[in-house]
């Protein structure tokens, strides 16, 4: 219930930066988000030390991030 997902899947997997990354990473953090899984192309060099982001790069990859 504290992560939040974000990016567009390809239909082989790929997980695919979005536009305005940032912003919705700043809007996550402002919001009570603990957790980020987002595309490696939307991982931000800057930080939000209330946010754990996760940057992947395939489907497989985002749901070892959430499910473990």
């Amino acid at each position: 219930s504290d992560t939040v997902l974000f990016g567009e899947l390809g239909l082989t997997g790929e997980v695919r930066p979005v536009p305005f990354g940032l912003e919705r990473l700043q809007e996550a953090a402002k919001h009570g988000f603990g957790r980020a899984v987002v595309p490696r192309g939307n991982a931000s060099a800057r930080q939000f030390p209330q946010l754990a982001l996760t940057a992947v790069e395939t489907l497989s990859q985002a749901l070892e991030a959430v499910f473990g």
